[in-house]
């Protein structure tokens, strides 16, 4: 696949770079963002965490705003953080900033119009680690995480698709979007009305019957504004109680949904990954 490079900057003693390339489960060409770190300079191969990001963001809120380098540095794990769903003129949209460009959560839309080009349940899953395993100096070592609407899609590929992934993180996650607005919006949407489809992209009830379980960190802020109604994060809780699932789940005291949050404790979810990542 052709790659264009966008940026590059200096980082930590490695490189951030954002590049586009044409998608053909997308159809389309879409944006990513990778951190390098300094090993990869020798040819030295490195494992990956993949972050998606939420609504409204892109390739470079994460790898911009959240200081993830400084760490990732120094442990050897590359970053790869892909823009939010495809983007262009001809990509169908809606003048909502929870459907459309910029809202694709993670699934593979089946509904027209969507279904031509939101697939990025695939594209996470199986075109994006392909292509960065066969171009850039990483190994096939992978984690996954995610901010509220990609802390949903973290959560739900590391779930149903547990040996592609040594561990899961998320920060505000979309628990339980079956019966939040944001994932019904979402889901009649891109899936159609027929609840029972939306099942396999539910965090919450997915916990509840997986057999492969990987370690899993989640961390929710007690003053997000989108906590009750959106997040839900008790509906994960309780599915892990009952599935007997390795879920941390942490509440923090006065954080909100922002980046500030998770800056904050962005350090502790890298040190999380690392335990895994390296154990080889």
């Amino acid at each position: 696949m052709s790659l264009e490079l966008k940026s590059s900057h200096r980082s930590f003693g490695g490189w951030t770079k954002h590049y586009l390339h044409s998608s053909k489960i997308l159809n389309n060409d879409i944006r990513f963002a990778i951190y390098l770190p300094p090993q990869t300079s020798d040819g030295q191969k490195v494992p990956v965490l993949y972050w998606l990001s939420g609504l409204t963001c892109t390739d470079e809120n994460f790898i911009q705003k959240s200081g993830v380098q400084r760490l990732a540095s120094e442990l050897g794990i590359a970053v790869v953080a892909p823009d939010t769903s495809p983007r262009g003129k001809d990509i169908p949209d809606q003048d909502s900033y929870d459907l459309g460009q910029g809202a694709g959560f993670y699934v593979n839309a089946t509904e027209h119009p969507w279904s031509q080009h939101y697939r990025m349940y695939d594209y996470v899953l199986n075109e994006l680690p392909t292509l960065i395993e066969e171009t850039f100096p990483v190994n096939d070592i992978r984690s996954i995480s995610g901010h509220s609407m990609g802390g949903h899609g973290a959560l739900v590929l590391a779930l149903r698709n547990p040996n592609r992934y040594r561990s899961v993180s998320a920060f505000s996650p979309i628990c339980n979007p079956v019966s939040a607005p944001w994932g019904q919006k979402a889901f009649n949407a891109y899936l159609g009305p027929d609840m029972p489809d939306w099942a396999q992209y539910d965090a919450s009830l997915l916990m509840l019957h997986t057999e492969h379980q990987i370690p899993a960190l989640v961390d929710q802020g007690m003053a997000d504004e989108f906590l009750e109604h959106q997040l839900k994060p008790e509906t994960l809780k309780s599915a892990a109680n009952a599935s007997n699932y390795p879920l941390t789940l942490n509440y923090r005291e006065g954080y909100d949904h922002s980046y500030f949050f998770i800056a904050s404790f962005m350090d502790d979810h890298i040190k999380f990954h690392a335990n895994y990542l390296n154990a080889l």
